[in-house]
């Protein structure tokens, strides 16, 4: 059976269940489809900066994180070399503490409170094709049953692509870069209990860096990252992403802390990641958000944030009741790419792992900064609405 909706979300993670929620709680009829499984696991750094809980705080969602065991974190250091800079997280823009949730907590939850909202959740069908009309609108997608390998299609005014780096939605609309990075890192990572940290921990030496990310469950995440041809030779020579791992924590100095720890996952191996990009974000009967339109390296451990930020910023866009022209002062993609530029440009720099100690203070700086006035535009469209 063929039906009708306003939206289609294809992707049903951070991004796409966000943005279905949104524009559910305004009133649009909500298809929300994803070829995975509710409550799945994927690659992320969990960390959410302050516009992301700010995201959160604003749709009433910040108390569920909390409740699901996810710890607050209130301090911020920062490791160059020998030398170490802490940052007190200090209320503001009615946050007061930064959250890590692991992606199977806060996944579904936003999936949840979609459902809740009113929408349409369609998990482990996929999507194999857009619907279009003479003009060559996207007017829908095309959906094939698992089981039975049957198509269908699904109509809606607006087709939103929230699936990830490989976005078909992307692909099939011809979406091209706005902005493309020139580097990209490779990173190992796993989970550990009984590692005391001090908030979000970050570590830079010449050629490599690392994060320490409290999580849910007492587990912290911590990851070491550097150019793909430095990880991947690791990975080689020691014979194992584990290896690999243990002896570069050594060379950024986590290796004594690791050792009284306990690690409770297998050390993963996150290679082959793309340069950041800002793909074109709408167009005729279709926009994208998420990783489907904008990518930053993960070292700059804000795909989460963005995420949540151009959901509402799409939303906001969708249910205005000003049409304004995709790319003109205003538009969703004007306004995400106006926020998000910068630390594209920073995030890039930084996966190039050819900066020295001096040069990277600089760097997270500016990142620093560009978060500032993410969270400022975030602040000042929830006054307007």
């Amino acid at each position: 059976m063929n039906r009708t909706w306003d939206v289609i979300v294809v992707g049903a993670r951070v991004a796409g269940a966000a943005t279905a929620m949104l524009l559910a709680r305004a009133g649009l009829r909500v298809l929300c489809v994803d070829r995975s499984r509710h409550g799945s696991d994927t690659l992320s750094t969990h960390a959410l900066m302050r516009g992301g809980v700010l995201q959160l705080t604003k749709w009433g969602l910040l108390d569920a994180v909390v409740a699901a065991g996810t710890p607050p974190v209130r301090r911020t250091v920062f490791h160059y070399g020998e030398e170490q800079f802490a940052v007190s997280i200090k209320p503001a823009a009615g946050t007061d503490a930064l959250y890590a949730p692991r992606r199977t907590v806060l996944d579904a939850l936003l999936v949840d409170e979609a459902v809740r909202s009113g929408v349409i959740v369609d998990f482990g069908t996929p999507v194999v094709g857009l619907c279009r009309a003479a003009d060559d609108r996207v007017t829908g997608v095309l959906l094939q049953d698992r089981r039975t390998g049957r198509v269908r299609a699904e109509y809606a005014a607006i087709v939103v692509g929230a699936d990830g780096r490989e976005s078909l939605v992307a692909r099939e609309v011809s979406a091209t870069n706005e902005f493309a990075g020139q580097h990209a890192g490779s990173y190992l990572y796993g989970y550990w209990r009984d590692l005391p940290s001090d908030g979000y921990e970050w570590f830079y030496r010449p050629g490599l860096a690392a994060g320490m990310i409290p999580t849910n469950d007492g587990a912290t995440c911590v990851f070491v990252g550097g150019t793909p041809a430095r990880i991947g030779a690791a990975v080689g020579a020691d014979g194992s992403p584990t290896a690999a791992f243990d002896g570069l924590a050594d060379q950024i100095g986590l290796g004594e802390r690791l050792r009284s720890a306990h690690r409770i996952e297998a050390v993963r191996f996150a290679r082959s990641l793309p340069p950041g990009y800002l793909r074109t974000a709408q167009g005729p009967g279709w926009a994208l958000v998420g990783d489907a339109g904008h990518w930053m390296d993960p070292m700059s451990t804000h795909g989460m944030t963005s995420a949540l930020r151009d959901a509402e910023l799409l939303v906001d866009a969708i249910t205005s009741p000003v049409a304004v022209e995709p790319g003109t002062a205003g538009s969703y993609q004007h306004t995400r790419d106006r926020i998000s530029r910068p630390m594209l440009e920073t995030s890039d720099e930084i996966a190039s792992f050819g900066w020295d100690l001096d040069r990277i203070r600089d760097v997270v700086r500016q990142m620093s900064s560009a978060m500032t006035d993410e969270v400022e535009t975030l602040a000042l469209l929830g006054q307007a609405a």
